[in-house]
């Protein structure tokens, strides 16, 4: 571990010497994610992407990619593009990206079972910001707003994610 991972841990997420309230998928933690168990997998995953909606907040990064009218992500398991971001129209389930809340306004994209998914495996492994605290997701990580964009403007492209069991 260095000290530019994201390491979350029971009482929060570390990062650069301090630790952020956080909150996990429903299901709690698991070794063994499958779709639709709302549970946070526990590995090593890498950030791959920073997204964000350009209308709401300026560019938290220089390698952040703005959300647009349109993006989806796909949680079809059965279909081909099943954990990648598409485009509307979209048939096959999916999450609406640009949403209503401020809940994915800033998002960190892992790895987690990208960019070769297996199907029924779990779609993609989000962080994002929370609804309130203790309020758990749907396997994503959580937290405050501010906490989100001071983490973005620190991490790079390949910040680890650890999430300990």
């Amino acid at each position: 571990m260095t000290p530019a991972d994201l390491i979350l841990t029971p009482t929060g997420l570390r990062f650069r010497g301090r630790r952020y309230p956080c909150t996990v998928g429903r299901g709690g933690l698991s070794a063994a994610k499958r779709e639709g168990d709302g549970a946070t997998p526990i590995g090593t995953y890498s950030i791959v992407a920073l997204l964000y909606r350009p209308d709401r907040l300026a560019r938290p990064a220089p390698w952040a990619v703005p959300i647009r009218p349109g993006d989806l992500w796909s949680d079809a398991s059965g279909d081909s593009a099943y954990n990648q971001l598409v485009r509307a129209p979209y048939a096959p389930s999916h999450e609406v990206l640009r949403r209503a809340d401020p809940l994915y306004d800033l998002i960190f994209v892992t790895d987690w079972n990208w960019p070769d998914a297996r199907a029924g495996r779990g779609s993609c492994i989000f962080m994002h910001q929370w609804r309130r605290p203790g309020f758990p997701t749907e396997g994503c990580v959580a937290m405050r707003r501010d906490h989100l964009h001071r983490i973005a403007a620190q991490v790079i492209l390949g910040t680890r994610l650890i999430v300990r069991g």
